[in-house]
């Protein structure tokens, strides 16, 4: 098991939201990150977004003092990460796209090397399945922006090895996380809380209860959410939601969790939050 950390190589496989999200992360506390996408294009947006959020990370005052910043390499080969002390897997909520990548990549890297997935909601012990050693693999569901929100969940599966949930704690202590290691369920404990709860509140704005503003603005005013559910969503990207939202459907059968039409149809017209522009909220320059 890794655990000189001052030596850490980390792999991000995902060059997405939350991929740049780890990636900025992890070099702002002087990790070296090799980023891997199947698109060189993703690739080329993902340079430019990993050194915004880290500019931004530096007008936060959120990194760590006198650190040099680690180096990013991107890279269109999987097996680029085959040197990697830690590997993390960041694609999208699919089981499909997740089974691909976990299996590739347990095959590359060496025994005890710490394999992550950045679930949001398929259960760590459903992707044991999936690697060639179940007892390297441990989930670690950051949060979006990753690089300003210091606490993470980690998952604990059945199979997985007690030394490296330590192992895991330790890394995020360096960047600079506070974790709370929970076991193993569907969703776990933020997102079975969190997405019913977006769910529930864009089927309030389909049944013409209440605007989108009123829902959320109750939400953050009587319950003290710094940011209401909807808000939350646009920032998660409605897509993701629907995604997480079927996984919960699929393996808990709780219709709170079956995605209404409301956020069904904005996914279907694009309108996928934050990252499109609009979403429940718009975000286009200049909108009201």
């Amino acid at each position: 098991m890794t655990t000189d950390f001052g030596e850490h190589r980390l792999a991000v496989v995902g060059a997405g939201v939350m991929g740049t999200n780890i990636s900025a992360l992890a070099l702002g506390h002087g990790v070296p990150v090799v980023l891997v996408d199947v698109d060189e294009s993703v690739l080329e947006a993902a340079r430019s977004t990993v050194k915004q959020k880290l500019r931004h990370a530096q007008l936060m005052g959120v990194l760590p003092a006198g650190r040099t910043p680690g180096t990013l390499t991107t890279t269109l080969s999987l097996d680029d990460i085959a040197d990697a002390t830690t590997v993390v897997e960041a694609v999208t909520e699919v089981a499909e796209a997740k089974e691909k990548v976990l299996s590739a990549a347990s095959k590359l890297v060496r025994p005890g090397t710490i394999l992550i997935s950045n679930t949001s909601c398929i259960p760590i012990d459903e992707m044991a399945e999936w690697v060639e050693r179940p007892a390297d693999l441990v989930g670690v569901h950051f949060m979006n922006p990753s690089y300003l929100i210091k606490m993470v969940e980690v998952i604990r599966g059945p199979r997985t090895d007690p030394a490296l949930v330590t192992a895991v704690t330790d890394l995020l202590s360096v960047l600079g996380r506070q974790s709370i290691v929970i076991n193993d369920s569907a969703g776990f404990v933020i997102n079975r809380l969190l997405h019913p709860l977006i769910n529930t509140a864009a089927m309030l704005v389909q049944e013409g209860v209440a605007s989108v503003e009123d829902v959320d603005g109750l939400l953050e005013g009587c319950l003290g959410h710094s940011t209401g559910p909807l808000a939350t969503g646009d920032l998660i990207g409605l897509d993701n939601l629907v995604d997480s939202l079927n996984v919960l459907y699929e393996r808990r059968g709780d219709e709170s969790c079956n995605p209404c039409d409301l956020l069904l149809q904005k996914v279907r017209d694009g309108h996928l939050g934050r990252k499109s522009g609009e979403g429940f909220y718009n975000y286009a320059k200049g909108a009201s």
